[in-house]
């Protein structure tokens, strides 16, 4: 009849189907593609962590930029303030990224010491303490000496803004160090205490980030478990030396 249409030829159905399986397979496998890309490559927010915490270790919390930051990361300029705030909220959220996991084995450790019978001894505290700068901070080659360097710039940059990472947790665990050190070393004053728990923690950031550099054959860098029980040995003998005597 006039209004009836001719079937459609096999064949025309047959490229048809072909042609639109063939679209919906690209379309499947360029997804895929972008997903496994956003899996493997950072996000925008890591790529900005790790800028900050290598320029922050490197040039101080005033001597760094949140262009140089942005700009390293290859991100937007805005991106700082989208993804944390502020500049001082980034310096926060870097710190936290490589402190967070040794205070939490700090606390971990004195928990199980303060469960034993007994008081601990001043090796096991310093043990405790300090262990987790070695078995917690990150090992592979950048990330581990920007982390360390971060722990240098912690403790001598005059900003403001380089100790405003600190919570109740933090000052928690370092008082309940403080209270524990002084139980075993009676003889020390609180600042002398607390002066040479800093030392503990200056002495191994720095260690740390000469276990990074290249050895040479006259001065080959300690690693391993080699290099953590020496520092614990001098550490230890460092913290239990006699107090200092009034006026020198």
């Amino acid at each position: 009849m006039g209004g009836e249409q001719a079937p459609a030829h096999p064949g025309a159905v047959d490229e048809q189907f072909h042609a639109i399986t063939s679209e919906l397979v690209k379309r499947s496998f360029q997804s895929i593609v972008c997903i496994v890309r956003d899996m493997v490559q950072p996000d925008t927010r890591t790529k900005v962590l790790d800028a900050a915490e290598r320029l922050f270790a490197e040039n101080g919390y005033s001597g760094t930029s949140v262009r140089a930051i942005t700009g390293l990361a290859g991100a937007n300029l805005a991106a700082v303030a989208y993804h944390f705030g502020s500049k001082a909220d980034l310096m926060a959220a870097v710190v936290r990224r490589v402190i967070d996991p040794i205070i939490n084995a700090q606390r971990t450790r004195l928990d199980e010491l303060l469960a034993r019978a007994g008081e601990p001894r001043v090796a096991d505290l310093v043990e405790a303490f300090a262990g987790p700068l070695f078995d917690d901070m990150p090992t592979d080659g950048d990330r581990g000496v920007h982390a360390s360097r971060l722990i240098m710039t912690i403790l001598s940059d005059p900003a403001e803004e380089a100790r405003g990472w600190t919570g109740p947790d933090d000052a928690a665990v370092r008082e309940r160090y403080l209270a524990a050190f002084a139980r075993a070393l009676p003889g020390l004053t609180p600042p002398e205490l607390l002066f040479r728990l800093r030392g503990v923690l200056a002495v191994t950031a720095v260690d740390r980030v000469e276990a990074h550099h290249q050895p040479t054959p006259t001065c080959p860098a300690a690693t391993g478990r080699a290099a953590r029980s020496w520092a614990i040995t001098f550490l230890t003998a460092a913290m239990s030396a006699p107090a200092t005597e009034a006026g020198k």
